[in-house]
This record gives C-alpha cells, structure tokens and sequence, in this order.
C-alpha cells in the first residue's frame, strides 16, 4: 500500500511569475516618470524593442499590449479572410482572432507526439476558401515548419505561428519567430518572459512594420491623416520597462527549470502510465515554459481528471491545458471540422495531458514530493 503523503502547507501553483528585485523596478520607474512619458513608442519602449531584435534573433518586430491584440492584428496585416486552417489543441485566444477578423476556423487534428497541428494532414483541409494557416507551437515544441511552408507554398497560403510559449526557442540557431510570414510572442505575466501583459509580432518583411504600426495605433499617421481601421494595441513604457528589467533574469530562470525538469524525469520516467511530451528535439533549443505529463488511464489505473482533482487534496494545483477542445466550444462546436470524427488524436490526447507545477522557485525536494504525490495515487 502507497504512503500516504502531507499536503503542502502553502499552495504549490502551475506556475508564479518571475518578479525581478523591487529596487530595480524602482529605478526604472523614475526614468519613466522624468521622462513624463507613459506609452506611445516612448524611449523605454524603444529600447526594449531594439533589445528584443537580438534577443529573439528577428529582423523586424513590433510591441503589443497583449498577444491577443497582437495576433487579431497579425490576421489584418496579411488580409487573411475566408478560412484558415488552424489547431483545435489550443489555448481560446487562437480561434478567437479568426472569429474577430471575420475569419472560419478550420481545426486540423493534431500529431501524436509533439500535440501540434499535422502538418501532413493541412493539404487534406483546403479549399478555394483557404487563404492561411495559424499554428501553434504547442507547449514551446516548434511544429513541422519545413512541412507547412511547403504546403503553403503550393497553395500560397499566408503562415502565421502562434508562438506564445515558445519565446527563446530557436532551430538549427535560428530564432523561432523568423519561419512563417508573422509570428507572435505572449508577454503574459505566466509565461517564461513576460511584461506583466504584453505581446510582440515578429516578421522577416520589412514592409509588414509600417503597416503593422498603424494597425496598432487606430491607423494613424500623423497628426493630420489617419489611413487605416486599426485598433489601440500599444505597448506601455513601465510593460516595456519591466520587460528591459527581465531579460537579465530569463536564463537563470532557465537553468532552474531544466534542474526541475530533470527532476521530474528522474522521478517518473519509469512511472508505467505517465509519459513526457518530448522534449529534446535535435537542434532546438527549449523554451522551458511548461512541464507537461500524459497520463494513460489503462496503465496508470487513474484518470486524467482524478489526478487534476485527487492533486487539490494536497495543495498542488495543475492544470489540463487544453481542455476542454476549442473545437467542442459552443462558437465552434458546429463547424464541420469540429466533429470529433475529423480529430480523433486531438480528442483522445485531450483527456490525457496535465501541466504540472514549473517554475524557479521550486526546490527539487518540492518536486520529489509532488512526484511521489503522484505515485501514491496509482492503481496497482
């Protein structure tokens, strides 16, 4: 009979987001109050934008309030209209910006392994109707950029990536925001990187900037002109400041999470029932955004949903990214695409995967003890 183990004495959460020293947020605060400037393209944000030029390896980048904002954007800037192709394994905020440009979203199901959109399954989805597809790299795991530029090319289709979890993933020593025509970057106060809120596109076409930059300011030009229908999704001086503050932190943060990642590995890689997404992919480098588990319901002797819920019990708090489907939603659920009949691998996997508890701030001892948690909950 497994031991039965003590709940945490404080909540242990899927994730906490990296704050930097209150002393430096200080500092950074009094340039931007002697500047008297708090958003508009102010010298913070500026600087944060050259900043991320290298630091993400792209020629060309924009700033946003959100990555929401930011990808609604990405759609306008490329025109993209009639269907595009995309993931039903996802978080909301991808189909939602097909449905705020005017767009249908076609879900396409996903690989067994990475959870990413097939990229062999793409060409299958296409009609006259199609003008792009929107991937996403799921969990930071790059898709099959190779495979779906080909398909678009054949086709001339646009590609933009979702690539909210993947901010420091590069192939082959190149960053993950130059594939595809535009790529976006989430800033949000869980991921790995973050603004507080925030977001950035990134794209290889110079001439996306200017029309990008308008699309982010109503469309203003100047005083005197306003050429386009854009939207308010401008970056703040003190987001853009916070942002300058932790890109010194990002890769100790890293180094702590592949210690906790290997922590988890050694603790249940032989655990019959639970697997690891992959990752290790040669020439990538991760994102270490998220630890995420797939729990086999036959040979674990537990469900999915009992870990969610038996986890509660002991102050650790998970969670099932991403379920439910985007393709079951109310708003989606009646598309022909959504039919479960057409994602049979997005509609087995979505009861099986479990983000577990990542961050720095975790000790290996609070991992050993969330892992045999875990054990205990076995069906033998």
């Amino acid at each position: 009979m497994a031991i039965r183990q003590k709940p945490f004495g404080q909540p242990i959460y899927v994730t906490r987001p990296l704050l930097p020293d209150l002393d430096q947020v200080k500092e950074k605060l009094k340039e931007v109050w002697d500047s008297q400037w708090l958003t508009n393209n102010g010298p913070q944000h500026q600087l944060f934008e050259k900043k991320l030029l290298g630091v993400l390896g792209v020629p060309h980048l924009s700033l946003f309030n959100n990555g929401t904002i930011a990808l609604i954007v990405a759609c306008q800037s490329l025109r993209l209209s009639g269907e595009v192709i995309t993931t039903p394994f996802t978080f909301p905020a991808t189909p939602h910006v097909l449905s705020w440009n005017n767009i249908r979203p076609v879900f396409c199901d996903i690989d067994p392994l990475t959870l990413n959109i097939d990229a062999d399954k793409i060409e299958t989805m296409i009609t006259p109707q199609t003008t792009g597809i929107l991937a996403v790299h799921v969990f930071g795991t790059p898709c099959d950029v190779s495979r779906i530029q080909e398909v678009a090319d054949r086709y001339g289709l646009r590609v933009v990536y979702d690539a909210a979890h993947a901010f420091g993933v590069d192939i082959e020593g190149e960053g993950i925001g130059t594939y595809g025509d535009i790529s976006m970057f989430s800033f949000h106060a869980t991921k790995l990187f973050h603004t507080t809120e925030g977001g950035a596109l990134t794209y290889n076409n110079e001439n996306l900037k200017q029309r990008i930059d308008l699309l982010k300011n109503f469309g203003i030009k100047n005083e005197e002109e306003v050429v386009m229908p854009g939207i308010n999704g401008k970056m703040t001086e003190i987001q853009a400041a916070i942002g300058m503050i932790l890109l010194d932190y990002i890769q100790e943060e890293r180094e702590k999470r592949e210690v906790i990642l290997k922590t988890y590995h050694e603790c249940l890689d032989d655990v019959e029932g639970i697997t690891f997404l992959p990752h290790d992919m040669d020439g990538v480098e991760k994102s270490f955004q998220y630890c995420v588990l797939r729990i086999d319901e036959h040979a674990f002797g537990r469900s999915r949903d009992f870990v969610y819920n038996e986890f509660k019990k002991y102050n650790v708090f998970t969670r099932k990214y991403f379920s439910p489907l985007c393709s079951s939603y109310t708003c989606y659920k009646h598309l022909p695409s959504s039919h479960p009949i057409n994602l049979p691998i997005a509609n087995r996997i979505v009861s099986e995967v479990l983000s577990m508890p990542f961050y720095g701030g975790l000790s290996t001892d609070d991992i050993t003890r969330i892992c045999d948690i875990l054990k205990s909950f076995r069906n033998q």
